[in-house]
């Protein structure tokens, strides 16, 4: 593998300097560890889904399956240019790849909103391609729908937010990227649930401080 400026970490790779990857999908056969629930589909008739980047998706993901009316979780890579990517290839930062958390809900429930409340409370949507010490393009915040009212009610959340942020003085703007969900690639097993089968592992998801509040002046 070639090596790479860490410097590039930070920058989307064009697609001629994309990780080509391969075709074959990343192998996923065990339930959730803390669910029960199968992790890949078919889902649950009725149910909704959206994938969400808030930085080292194993914290992002208990967060997620601790949340009324979520079904399923399970880590992956979205949003970049390489097929089936391990994790060692998005850590180069050469897939273009962001870590996610897809969540499988339903809508009766809890509802769409109440999961975005969940994800602008829980991280730094302010700080581009980076979490706090984490940094590269894997680790930057990214919201990905899977209909078009779920990308217009995210855009009319992130507004809100953005006056939440106003309010309490949070002077930088939100970095982001608000999109229709791209191909979504399960990432490697021992990944899936990972602070639930290791309670000691690293966890380095931290809000703003700044709660999601409905009742903001947009």
């Amino acid at each position: 593998m070639a090596i790479f400026n860490p410097s590039e970490r930070l920058m989307m790779p064009t697609a001629e300097q994309a990780l080509p990857g391969r075709s074959q999908a990343m192998p996923v056969s065990a339930p959730h560890h803390v669910l029960g629930t199968p992790l890949q589909g078919p889902f649950a008739e009725g149910s909704k889904k959206l994938l969400l980047g808030m930085g080292c998706f194993w914290g992002v993901e208990r967060k997620l399956w601790q949340q009324q009316g979520v079904l399923v979780t399970a880590v992956g890579y979205a949003g970049g240019l390489t097929p089936n990517a391990t994790y060692d290839e998005v850590c180069t930062g050469m897939t273009g790849h962001n870590e996610v958390v897809l969540v499988v809900y339903d809508p009766a429930q809890t509802t769409l909103e109440t999961l975005l409340a969940v994800f602008w409370q829980s991280h730094n949507p302010t700080q581009g391609m980076r979490q706090g010490n984490d940094m590269g393009t894997q680790y930057r915040s990214g919201l990905y729908l899977y209909s078009e009212s779920d990308l217009q009610l995210a855009e009319a959340a992130r507004m809100t937010y953005a006056s939440c942020l106003k309010q309490a003085g949070v002077t930088v703007a939100i970095t982001t990227e608000i999109m229709p969900a791209p191909e979504f690639y399960y990432a490697e097993e021992y990944h899936q649930q990972y602070l639930a089968k290791n309670p000691a592992g690293y966890c380095g998801l931290a809000g703003i401080g700044v709660d999601y509040s409905q009742t903001a002046q947009v």
